[in-house]
């Protein structure tokens, strides 16, 4: 729709209030509910958004190492612009119309903050190459018979899973939770987030979901809203669900693995099939695959962006720990997935649950066409069998630290996205590190309160 349908849609329908937002640095949904003569009067302007929306972390304390903005600059406005192609409606609020928003200027001259901005100037760059991105990611969360203020008040401790067990694919489970679980299902496909599939994962009270792939930057917008709608859906049942990426020591983490392929801009052939090579792999599907393998070092924090990310990446835990592929192999970092032309594709299987989409998916993109770009060789052979135990290229970085320390001294990161953000997103994670660092953990207590 265009601003004069946009107008005459809301005439119409009487619509009384909007609601719109956009994702932080975090990839946490920050916005407001707005009169339409605001929503009407800003479409060409812009929206006036206190700056501290980027100078804050996901529990709202201010950064103290970061230049974008600061108690120096006085936290002012900054001006994000609704895209209006990401019309829905809410259908478990009302069918309220909802927009997401960016802080992309109409020059370009973007916020370098805003994590989906930077994604639209990767897909600019993908359609100059004469490429259309497809995309999805799918995602687990466990599902928990808690509210907000009951783990408040038990202070995060004797929580508990929506159903006992380990049960993996089981329709059991499910079915016993039968009004969410559909719930989930029906309201996402009417908020236009439709789902591919809805399952069980082995763990108490975990799911996954795999979301219906698209053009990049629409599937991004989709797992940024995926996550948010689950719970919200989860709320109405008196369910919380959570995407961290390891709730536990005893249990898998939560995975996010992003799908992608390239095709041609009329979508009529899959770039990364070819029938005559090996493995079905297409020249340029091998320099993609090459790049990312090459840029992965380097930008391991957009994949993995929390502390917690790190507990999921570690040896037996269906997450991977070294620089490695292959095909069909689950224990590699990329999985090589070519049953069918048409869903030949590469699965990045870092990402766990709590990556920001359009951060992940960034890395993914850039360093794939990194590799297309420079021609790079893919002289990184085939992982047959366990990728936990082929380091022969390498292993991830082992914490939050190392990755972003690396991250922000990289000069192939800021050739990529630009100096100002991987300054201001690796001082973010630098910040993420030291409110760890000088925490005291349960696992301290435990271990020295008496002993030592």
């Amino acid at each position: 729709m265009n601003a004069e349908q946009i107008k005459a849609y809301i005439e119409q329908n009487n619509i009384q209030k909007i609601k719109f937002a956009f994702a932080d640095i975090d990839g946490i949904l920050r916005g407001k509910v707005i009169h339409p003569k605001k929503f009407l009067d800003g479409l060409q302007s812009g929206y006036g958004f206190c700056d501290v929306v980027f100078g804050w972390d996901s529990s709202d304390v201010c950064y103290d190492n970061v230049a974008l903005t600061g108690w120096q600059s006085g936290y002012p406005d900054k001006l994000c612009r609704i895209d209006l192609s990401t019309l829905r409606n809410v259908p478990w609020q009302d069918d309220i119309p909802f927009f997401l928003a960016d802080f992309s200027k109409p020059d370009g001259n973007d916020l370098p903050a805003c994590p989906r901005s930077l994604l639209k100037h990767i897909q600019a760059q993908c359609n100059e190459m004469g490429f259309h991105a497809e995309f999805a990611q799918e995602f687990e969360w466990f599902n928990f018979k808690e509210t907000p203020q009951s783990l408040a008040d038990k202070k995060f401790t004797n929580i508990e899973p929506l159903t006992p067990g380990m049960f993996g694919y089981s329709i059991l489970r499910t079915s016993e939770n039968s009004d969410f679980y559909y719930d989930l299902f029906n309201l996402l496909t009417k908020f236009n987030v439709p789902m591919e599939g809805l399952h069980t994962e082995t763990g108490p009270g975990v799911y996954e979901a795999a979301i219906l792939h698209d053009e990049v930057l629409a599937a991004a917008d989709k797992a940024v809203l995926f996550k948010t709608a689950v719970k919200e859906i989860a709320y109405k049942h008196g369910i919380m669900a959570s995407f961290m990426a390891k709730w536990t020591e005893t249990l898998p983490g939560c995975s996010g693995h992003i799908h992608q392929s390239l095709w041609t801009k009329d979508q009529s052939k899959n770039l990364f099939y070819d029938a005559s090579e090996v493995n079905k792999m297409s020249e340029l599907h091998k320099q993609y695959l090459a790049g990312q393998l090459y840029c992965m070092p380097h930008l391991l924090p957009m994949y993995a962006p929390t502390i917690n990310s790190y507990k999921r990446l570690v040896e037996g835990a269906w997450a991977p720990t070294t620089i490695t592929w292959g095909v069909e192999n689950r224990t590699t970092a990329i999985r090589i997935i070519n049953t069918t032309e048409n869903y030949t594709r590469l699965e990045t299987r870092i990402p766990g649950s709590d990556t920001n989409p359009y951060l992940a998916m960034a890395a993914a993109l850039a360093s794939g066409l990194y590799g297309i770009k420079n021609k790079l060789e893919l002289n990184i052979e085939p992982t047959e069998g366990n990728g936990y135990q082929d380091k022969r290229n390498g292993v991830l970085w082992p914490n939050l630290h190392a990755a972003a320390t690396a991250m922000q001294q990289s000069d192939l990161a800021k050739e990529l996205f630009g100096e100002g953000f991987v300054e201001h997103f690796t001082q973010t994670r630098l910040w993420e590190y030291r409110q760890f660092a000088k925490s005291v953990t349960d696992w301290e207590l435990k271990r020295y309160f008496e002993i030592i």
